[in-house]
Parts: C-alpha cells; structure tokens; sequence
C-alpha cells in the first residue's frame, strides 16, 4: 500500500464505486478502500434476514414463516434505476452492466384522495386512466404530444413557450391542467420532490418528461429497472469487472463467472485490475493526511498510501459535513402485493406532497422473491421521505396504510448530510448521502458535479467514450 496514486476513495457506496471506475477507466492510478468488511456502506444490501434483525435491535430471530435468511437481500436505501437515465449510462460506460443482471419494475402508481391509480405516461394510458376525467384527459394528451415533440434544436416545436424563460406553471397554464393532473405530472413523471420547479424555466421539467418515456419505452412495463439480488450488487459489479479484468491478463485459464466469484473471495479483493485500480475491504483509516490545506495521503495500518485528490462518503469526514435534513425510511415485510397494483412484484409508488398536507413527497418502493431478494411469496417495501416534523413515523402513515397488513417493520431514521466547501482547495471531494427518493437520478448529478469539481470539465458521455478508446483502444 505505500505506493503514490492519482486517486484515493474511502468507501464503496455506490457514488465513490461509479467515479472510482470513471477515474481508472480514464486512466488513473486508483485505490479503492473501505472500513467495513462488506460492500455498500450507507446503500448495502443485508444478508441474512437475521443480520438486518440485529442490525435493527430487533429481538430474537425472524420467524420460520419468513424462509431461510440466506433467501434474503435486503437494500437499506431503496432507489430503483431509470431505463434510460445517467446511471444506466454510467454503468454502460464503465462496463460494469456485464457482471449485473436487471429486471424491468411492473409498475408506477401514483396517490390521490387515498387510492392509487398507475401513472399515465402514453397518450393511449392517458385516454384510459381512471385518475382524470374525459375533457382532462383529452387535455393531458395534447400535452404529453407537445412533450413528444419537444425538440430544443428546433423552435418550431415550442409552440409559443420560451423553454428558457416560460416557467412550467405557465405551460401547465397554456394546456389549461388541473391540480391532480400537475401534481402527478411533476412528482411522479418529472420525478420533483417538491413543488419549487413550477417557477422555474420549464426546459428541465420537459426533458425530465421526456426521460421518463424515453425509458418507458425501451421496456414497456415501467421505466425502472432493478438488479438481481439487490442494490449491493453495484458496487460488487465494479470490483467483479476489475478481478475479471486482471483475471484476463494474468490467469486467463480462469474463465467462467463463477470462478471469477470464488477468485472474488478467495482475494480479499485485493488484486489490481488491468484499469489500475484496487479494491481493499476491512481496511481501517487511521488519518487522513492533509499537508498546507491540501491531502496528500491516508494511512491505515501504519502504512500510508499517497494521493493527489481523495473521494469519500461523509462518514470518512464528519467535520467537514452538515446536517441539513433527515430521512426517515421503513422496511416493510409483506405476505402479499400491494392493493391495486394488478398483483405487481414490483412497484413504485409516488405520494405527491399536496396529497397529503406535506412539503415533501412519500415514497414506496416494492421489490420481491421475483428479484432473488426475498423467500419465496414474500415482498419487501420500503416507504420513505423527508422529515418535516418531531413526529416522522406519523407523517408515513399514508403510505403504511397502503401496504396492510405488514409482518415485520424495520425504521430508520438518517441524517441529510452535504460537503461544507467544495473540495477544490482541499482536493478532498465529499459525496452527499441519499435523498428520499426511489431514482438515482439525484445520486448521478451528484457524481457529476464532483467529477467536474475534479477535473474541471463537465462530464459528457460521448467525450468520455472517446477518451477510453484513445487510451485502451476501441473494442
């Protein structure tokens, strides 16, 4: 470990495991290293079901009725993947997809006056949705074309708006939408977690539309994907593809998957890969070392590694963090699927805050056996939000409703925690922890925003494509 690298990053949730494969696939000399023997940190998946009793204080053990622990992956934050949105372009990117299987979420529902009704995305979903009238549907599908043909290299699609300078309260104005209709528009379609988007230049808020069709489309179901056997299986894929790279260039004998898991274990994941980056697990941090206001180093051990710049999650640097928030998230275990869904696996479902008197959305995300996540015939579903108030499990109780009769609950109760500075000074780049939502669409504009605090230019899929091709050669 007393070696120089371009880049340190302490911990492997999912924001330090994407821009640690963004930094190596870009050439750097990266070394990836995390406290606990398991990946994920604040974003692990727990297995077995007995581990998240403990984990929770829960006493004694899960009942029989619950299967065997080991069928069990539980994910502590629940975010589900847009079909075409930046994390699945990451992992493209990153090449890490060939190690993670996915499956398409069946649904997305939205609440309104105490019933869910599936989100109309489609101008045939428009026509036939229960959730609005005959003349608003007509209206909401003269919008959804507007939205189809919305292209911002042509003024001729904006029929009049400024997409630049026509707030989205306006546009809702000109298609003359009702408050239902624009609260499920915004919260469950454009994916807003408060109402402030309204004043704001609709540009966003059309694109944001446009996204979640364009990933509706490519499946048809939803626009959401989720991985097999949870969300810890990210940040697993990006140490997987590096063994297997390393795997092919220094024991090319071993040369199945399986192999490759057991080489994994067998490890202690810590073999470089052919990118330059290496995986350390169960490594303490003892200090890290900042010289004249800038880091140069972590120790751990009593060996110290150095670095120019330094990745990490907010756990690594509690004085350089603040709180500005909480998120209260529980963990519902069901015999059954949730009401009115169709009898889904799976599901999303949106609670837009003016629904229920809130500042804040509530979030559910269901999963289920059919994602090797639980026993079979059992359902995981985890509610979550924003706290608002001294009393948190109270202000869920609309979404705890929707999801009777629950078998075993597990709260948790987190703090929202941000970088003080940038990090440019420094050059120690602090990831955010998770918001309340069920979409890693926040969590990407966060690796974003570091990656250009880094290196100073935006982070442009296209450019980077071709930036790997000149540095490892097209494939």
């Amino acid at each position: 470990m007393n070696e120089e690298y371009d880049v340190i990053v302490l911990g492997t949730g999912l924001t330090e495991c994407i821009l640690s494969g963004i930094m190596s696939v870009n050439g750097k000399k990266v070394l990836h290293m995390d406290r606990n023997p398991y990946y994920g940190g604040e974003s692990a998946s727990i297995t077995p079901l007995e581990d998240l009793y403990k984990r929770f204080k829960i006493p004694g053990s899960p009942p029989e009725s619950m299967g065997r622990g080991r069928d069990w992956n539980v994910d502590l934050i629940p975010k589900f993947l847009m079909a075409n949105g930046q994390l699945v372009k990451m992992l493209l990117y990153t090449e890490v997809t060939r190690y993670l299987d996915f499956k398409v979420t069946e649904g997305s529902f939205v609440y309104k006056g105490g019933k869910i009704y599936k989100v109309p995305s489609t101008e045939a979903e428009a026509l036939a949705s229960s959730l609005m009238g005959l003349f608003e549907k007509r209206r909401f599908r003269k919008f959804l074309v507007y939205v189809a043909n919305f292209d911002e290299k042509d003024p001729r699609t904006f029929e009049g708006i400024d997409p630049k300078k026509t707030t989205m309260r306006d546009v809702y104005k000109k298609f003359d939408l009702g408050q239902d209709v624009i609260d499920f528009t915004g919260h469950a379609l454009a994916l807003y977690r408060t109402d402030d988007y309204l004043d704001q230049p609709c540009y966003e808020t059309i694109n944001r539309i446009k996204l979640y069709s364009e990933s509706l489309a490519r499946y048809g179901k939803s626009p959401y994907l989720y991985p097999l056997y949870g969300l810890g299986e990210l940040p697993q894929g990006f140490a997987r593809y590096r063994i297997a790279e390393w795997i092919r260039t220094h024991q090319p004998s071993i040369c199945c998957l399986q192999e490759i898991h057991q080489t994994q274990k067998d490890s202690n994941l810590r073999l470089s890969a052919i990118y330059g980056g290496t995986y350390m697990l169960n490594k303490p941090i003892e200090e890290i070392i900042v010289q004249n206001g800038k880091v140069i180093g972590v120790k751990s051990e009593g060996e110290i590694a150095r670095c120019k710049q330094l990745i990490c999650d907010p756990s690594y640097v509690k004085d350089r963090v603040e709180k500005v928030g909480q998120v209260i998230r529980v963990i519902c275990i069901l015999s059954h699927p949730i009401k009115n869904t169709n009898d889904a696996n799976s599901c999303q479902i949106i609670i837009p805050q003016n629904q229920v008197n809130r500042k804040s959305d509530i979030y559910v995300c269901m999963i289920s056996f059919a994602h090797n996540v639980a026993a079979q015939g059992k359902y995981i579903a985890i509610v979550s939000t924003t706290v608002e108030t001294k009393e948190p499990e109270k202000e869920i109780r609309p979404a705890l409703e929707l999801l009777e009769p629950i078998e075993q609950k597990f709260v948790s109760i987190s703090d929202l925690l941000v970088p003080k500075d940038l990090g440019t000074e420094s050059q120690i780049f602090i990831s955010r922890t998770y918001d309340a939502t069920t979409h890693f669409e926040t969590t990407c504009d966060d690796i974003k925003n570091i990656y250009k605090r880094m290196t100073g230019s935006e982070f442009d899929f296209e450019e980077m494509k071709r930036k790997k091709n000149d540095i490892y050669g097209e494939d």
